[in-house]
C-alpha cells in the first residue's frame, strides 16, 4: 500500500437496477446501497461501467447519483464516474457530480476522439483544474482503446493532478510498475478492478479493490481485504478462491443470445434478484436480460458459494 491515501478499501461499482418495464428502479438502488454498506464496503463507486452509465440519459445519471447520495447519507465516501467523449464534456459532467455529492471523480481518457499521450495529459490536467475534488484516472482500455502507461500516470501523480487510479486494464505488470513509481508518493491511491486476483493485487501494493462482483458478495470482499491488510494471506487466498468460483456466474449467459457486456452485468443483477435485493434483472436497452434458465443456474452457484 502507498503512504496514507485518503481512499482505501473495497469500493464497488454500483449496479443500476431497472424495473421490468425498463424504468430506473430507485427503491431497488436504495436496497443495493444498503446491501453494500451493510456488507462493510469502505465506499461506493456510482456511475461506473457496472452501473451501465453509457446507457443512462443525463436525467437518469442525475437521478442515480441523487439516490445513491441520499441512501448513503455520508456513511461512506462516493467516488463518482464522470465520463464523456471529450475534455469539455467531462468537465461539465465532473462539475455535475461534484454538486451532486461526489467526494472524488473518476474519469477515463477521451473516447471516440483520436488523441495521443500529450492530449491525455492535458485532458486530466484540465479536469483537475476545473473541479475542487480529487481526480482518479480510470484505466479501462477495453472501453477507451487507450492504455494509460505507468510513466504517464506517475507523472500526473507526482505533479498532483491525480489522487489515484482505478485500474481495470488487466495488465498486472503495468500495475506493479506504477506501484513502484508511486510507492513513496504521499496520498496516491491505487485500486484494482479485478474480481479473481484481488489477493495478488493487494500483495502487489494495491490500496483497495473495485470489483463488480462485490455487488453480489460485499462481505466476502471485505473479509478478503481485511485478511490481506493484516497479512493473513492464507485466509485471503481461501476467500479469493471462493469468490473466483462465485465469479463463474458471468459464464452462465448464453453467448449466442447475450453480449459479453450484458452477460457479466446481467449475471450480477440476476444474482441480486436471487438474493432478494432487487426485483428485476432488466438491462438497459439494447442489452438482453438473462432468462429463467440462466437465473436458475446462477442460483445454484450462489448456493454453492454459501450465499443462499
Amino acid at each position: 500500500m502507498s503512504t496514507t491515501p485518503a481512499f482505501t478499501g473495497v469500493i464497488p461499482p454500483v449496479v443500476t437496477p431497472r424495473t421490468t418495464e425498463g424504468a430506473l428502479d430507485l427503491p431497488g438502488l436504495e436496497a443495493v446501497v444498503e446491501h453494500l454498506v451493510g456488507g462493510g464496503m469502505h465506499g461506493l463507486f456510482p456511475l461506473g461501467s457496472s452501473g451501465e452509465t453509457p446507457y443512462l440519459t443525463n436525467a437518469e445519471r442525475t437521478q442515480v447519483l441523487a439516490c445513491v447520495s441520499s441512501a448513503t447519507a455520508g456513511r461512506v465516501p462516493l467516488l463518482v464516474g464522470a465520463n464523456e467523449q471529450t475534455t469539455a464534456r467531462v468537465i461539465e459532467e465532473a462539475r455535475k457530480v461534484a454538486a451532486g455529492g461526489a467526494d472524488a471523480v473518476v474519469i477515463t481518457t477521451p473516447y471516440y476522439a483520436i488523441f495521443d499521450a500529450a492530449e491525455v495529459k492535458r485532458h486530466f490536467r484540465a479536469v483537475a483544474a476545473a473541479v475542487d475534488l480529487p481526480v482518479f484516472a480510470y484505466d479501462i482500455p477495453v472501453r477507451t482503446h487507450f492504455k494509460l502507461a505507468p510513466e504517464l500516470l506517475a507523472e500526473l501523480a507526482h505533479e498532483g493532478t491525480l489522487a489515484g487510479v482505478k485500474d481495470s486494464s488487466g495488465n498486472d505488470i503495468a500495475f506493479r510498475q506504477l506501484r513502484l513509481l508511486t510507492r513513496e508518493l504521499p496520498g496516491f491511491a491505487m485500486f484494482s478492478g479485478h474480481e479473481v486476483i484481488c489477493d495478488a493485487a493487494m500483495l502487489s501494493g494495491a490500496d483497495g479493490l473495485v470489483p463488480g462482483l462485490a455487488n453480489v458478495d460485499p462481505a466476502g470482499y471485505r473479509r478478503l481485504y481485511d485478511a490481506a491488510v493484516s497479512g493473513n494471506w492464507e485466509t485471503a487466498v481461501k476467500e479469493q478462491d471462493r469468490l473466483a468460483e462465485l465469479f463463474r456466474i458471468v459464464e452462465v449467459p448464453d453467448a449466442s443470445r447475450v453480449s459479453p457486456g450484458a452477460g457479466g452485468l446481467g449475471a450480477f443483477k440476476t444474482a441480486l434478484v436471487q438474493l432478494g435485493v432487487i426485483g428485476a434483472n432488466t438491462m438497459s436497452q439494447p442489452m438482453e436480460s438473462l432468462n429463467a434458465a440462466e437465473a436458475a443456474r446462477i442460483g445454484e452457484i450462489l448456493s454453492t458459494a454459501g450465499l443462499l
